[in-house]
């Protein structure tokens, strides 16, 4: 296996994954876990919240619908994220779901912000019934409130189950769906 990097915790243990080939299970590589992680598409959200009466987000794209009644959702979330520390603080946050034309958003929040950085700068925000901001310009947002246990820890990320408490439809473009080229990292 090639790697332009070293190999992370997680690489490292698929690496030692097997099945034994005389029943005809097709041994598990780490290659054709990526290969195959890589292949199921996501959608690309920013998910935003307060933090000291300061606006923040970041870009998710682990959230999926995890029922109907209540409405739920589960987003995945890095550990090392703050929006995690806010969550189990019980503070609420909106899923704002990105559109096809907004590929401009990545470089926004696809990365912490900086000392004095605003990605938030040049967007139309509005604010959802608890004071999150909105972008104004995605297909539209969902505000949330995590549920019983915080979240589930999961090797390198948290999964949070949420119940959507408010929500509003914004552009009529669809939405912004990606594929990864490798599947065991960003």
């Amino acid at each position: 296996m090639t790697h332009s990097q070293p190999l992370s915790e997680n690489e490292i243990a698929l690496t030692h994954v097997t099945n034994e080939t005389a029943t005809g299970v097709a041994e598990a590589s780490a290659d054709g876990i990526a290969a195959m992680l890589g292949k199921i598409p996501s959608g690309l959200f920013v998910v935003t919240w307060r933090d000291d009466s300061h606006d923040r987000g970041m870009l998710a794209s682990w959230v999926m619908q995890a029922g109907f009644v209540p409405p739920l959702i589960t987003l995945a979330v890095d550990r090392t994220r703050n929006l995690l520390a806010a969550i189990q603080l019980g503070a609420p946050f909106v899923v704002n779901v990105l559109g096809e034309s907004q590929r401009s958003l990545l470089a926004k929040f696809g990365r912490p912000a900086g000392p004095g950085d605003d990605p938030f700068a040049g967007l139309t925000i509005t604010r959802t019934p608890t004071g999150i901001a909105a972008i104004a310009q995605t297909t539209g947002w969902l505000e949330c409130h995590s549920v019983g246990q915080t979240s589930v820890e999961s090797g390198d990320h948290a999964v949070v189950l949420a119940r959507i408490t408010a929500a509003q439809a914004g552009s009529q473009a669809g939405p912004l769906v990606h594929l990864r080229r490798n599947g065991l990292r960003y």
